[in-house]
């Protein structure tokens, strides 16, 4: 596996924990675990000697064995472990050479690879789950700390209704933990050894490859599933999809502020510091960097994903092609979403909040954005109808005599035989008008204890 993510690029991208995990060294040692568990396994089992089995494990450690000559030789053969395990042996055999004998025992090709996939995987999702639970506890401090912080409510970009910018933020934490919820799920019942020689049928060792294999797991600390699942890519794909949902969140979030950051908007703000978000040319720019990061990773997850997905139609036993396409595949959606998640910390760990603009901002329309509010509670007079039609037409000459509609409205006779001047003021607070957002607010909080 390599992380396809050039070293310029690939900070910028993905973590530093989730580039560790991906590195070759790493994706190397991890078939060599394989390896190495599977000969004490047989070791337990009484297939190979002990003293075999200690050799072997001993023998597996990448540092031994050059990436380039494997690279090459895996160029002729069509994958990695046929070379690597050409390459153990000779390391073994210096060692002992009765112990050569038995590297890689009735195992194929497919279950080196698999396996350590699955390693990489359970170590990713670890990764994962510490900057998650960051990023959640961030956005819940955030949500409790604004959720009487009034902002404009937004609907095809337009001003809708006010709404408390502790809601927002309360939905960041609760989507973000409905990803942590999938990640659990998968860690727990999607990871699986995958072991079943030569065409998934455990032939090569006879009655003892049930045997053989449940050591294995327990060596790996994988899940035994109930057969090999070599063309069978669901795990895979189930993956892939759980890392993409979670770069989507990541993008909707690192949208939303991008939008709030814009000059015109200026509500919140990503943290800003030295040689942050600046410009080549313009010192007074301050760029939205940590979310274009998440939303260059929520671009391009779908399509990894999709690759993902169009690689399980997969042929009889052993597939040649749709297999080939997740090695390159996975690391990089692995990669991405790490780089998506680790944006989404640094915005929900220093997100700067300017309340008074929001202020000023739910009053850009001069009052239109509590046209709602006034119109149901005058509807409550005259009927939804009437009071449409009334609000409609005292919105048009707001907006057409450049006036504010608290003033048009209460110059309005008709208005003013249903609504009092106090009424109507209390109808142009923006806090007023929120219906059960403190109530969301609290199950949403309430809902990231949920397992």
């Amino acid at each position: 596996m390599s992380t396809s993510l050039s070293p310029l690029l690939a900070p910028m991208l993905s973590s530093a924990a989730m580039r560790a995990i991906c590195d070759d060294v790493a994706c190397l040692q991890h078939m060599l675990d394989f390896e190495a568990a599977l000969a004490r396994a047989e070791a337990a089992n009484g297939i190979i000697p002990a003293s075999a089995a200690d050799t072997i494990a001993k023998s597996c450690k990448a540092s031994s064995f050059g990436l380039g000559a494997l690279a090459e030789a895996a160029t002729r053969s069509g994958n990695l472990a046929i070379p690597l395990v050409k390459a153990l042996t000779a390391e073994v055999a210096r060692a002992g050479a009765d112990a050569a004998r038995y590297v890689h025992w009735g195992a194929t090709s497919q279950d080196v690879i698999d396996t350590a996939t699955m390693l990489t995987l359970r170590a990713a999702i670890d990764a994962l789950l510490g900057d998650i639970d960051r990023a959640i506890i961030g956005f819940a401090e955030l949500a409790r700390r604004h959720r009487n912080t009034p902002v404009v409510a937004r609907t095809w970009l337009q001003h809708a209704l006010p709404m408390p910018f502790g809601l927002k933020l309360a939905e960041y934490a609760a989507a973000l933990h409905r990803s942590r919820m999938r990640l659990q799920r998968f860690r727990s019942e999607g990871l699986a050894l995958q072991f079943g020689g030569a065409a998934g049928t455990l032939a090569a060792l006879g009655d003892k490859g049930l045997p053989v294999a449940k050591s294995l797991a327990q060596e790996l600390k994988l899940p035994l599933p109930d057969a090999p699942w070599h063309t069978h890519r669901d795990r895979i794909a189930e993956a892939a999809s759980v890392f993409a949902i979670l770069s989507g969140t990541c993008g909707k979030i690192a949208r939303d502020v991008q939008l709030m950051m814009q000059t015109d908007v200026a509500e919140a703000f990503e943290p800003s510091g030295e040689g942050r978000g600046g410009s080549s040319t313009m010192p007074h720019k301050r760029n939205p960097v940590v979310a274009a990061t998440a939303l260059a990773a929520a671009t391009m997850a779908p399509n990894l994903a999709a690759t993902i997905f169009a690689a399980q139609v997969q042929d009889h036993e052993r597939s040649a092609g749709p297999w080939h396409a997740e090695w390159p595949t996975l690391p990089m959606l692995l990669l991405i979403t790490s780089g998506a998640l680790a944006a989404t910390v640094d915005i929900a760990e220093g997100l700067e909040v300017d309340a008074a603009r929001m202020r000023v901002n739910l009053d850009a329309t001069h009052g239109l954005i509590m046209a709602e509010a006034v119109t149901m509670a005058l509807a409550e007079k005259i009927g939804k109808s009437e009071a449409h039609h009334l609000m409609e037409a005292a919105s048009k000459r707001t907006v057409a005599q450049k006036a504010d509609l608290r003033d048009v409205l209460m110059k309005d006779p008709d208005i003013g035989a249903h609504l009092s001047a106090d009424k109507l003021e209390k109808l142009f607070e923006p806090m007023a008008y929120q219906g059960v957002a403190q109530i969301l607010i609290d199950r949403l909080l309430g809902s990231l204890d949920d397992k």
